[in-house]
């Protein structure tokens, strides 16, 4: 049996088109899902990678901060005087009402107790309470300025937490002023 050269033409089509249908069914469909899988693959990585940059940022935001507050910790720890803190603030303010001409008015103390969260013990080295000073007093303008700058000098720790400052007409030059202050005493 020979073959017409039609026939092997059309045979020689039906053998390269099986060929590329084995190629396509047998290789290059399951490179391109592997190519597939592949670059989703890489997507997740560069989406973890971006994940991973952001958070090295906010790692390295943390860490400044962190170190920051240890500096602001140590230079308030080495303000402080251990124990004396309440004694001195009242030498304080008795020398510099009687020099700044300030006539005390009302003054009351309460201490605080200051609450850990639950579940913590005081492990801290520094352990301290909290003493309340609520005043009251007669200044003028520019005496209550220089007070309140030598507050800020102490050798320990004070803060501010309230300031009320009126004008009274029945004593003229003076101001009517209520401070609530915090001092904290290292037990």
């Amino acid at each position: 049996m020979t073959l017409k050269i039609r026939e092997k033409i059309f045979l020689f089509f039906v053998i390269i088109a099986i060929a590329i249908w084995a190629f396509d069914a047998f290789y290059f469909t399951p490179q391109k899902r592997k190519i597939t899988a592949l670059n989703e693959e890489v997507r997740a990585a560069d989406l973890k990678l971006k994940e991973s940059v952001t958070f090295t940022k906010g790692v390295e935001t943390i860490e400044t901060e962190v170190s920051r507050l240890e500096e602001e910790l140590k230079k308030l720890s080495e303000r402080m005087l251990r124990g004396e803190e309440f004694r001195a603030f009242l030498k304080h303010l008795g020398k510099d009402s009687d020099r700044l001409q300030m006539k005390m008015i009302s003054l009351t103390s309460q201490e605080e107790k200051i609450s850990l969260p639950e579940g913590k013990k005081a492990t801290s080295a520094l352990q301290y309470r909290k003493v309340a000073i609520h005043m009251v007093l007669h200044s003028t303008f520019p005496a209550l300025r220089t007070y309140l700058k030598g507050i800020e000098e102490l050798p320990f720790l004070v803060m501010v937490d309230s300031l009320q400052v009126e004008r009274i007409w029945e004593t003229t030059p003076f101001l009517k002023v209520t401070m609530g202050l915090s001092v904290y005493v290292i037990t």
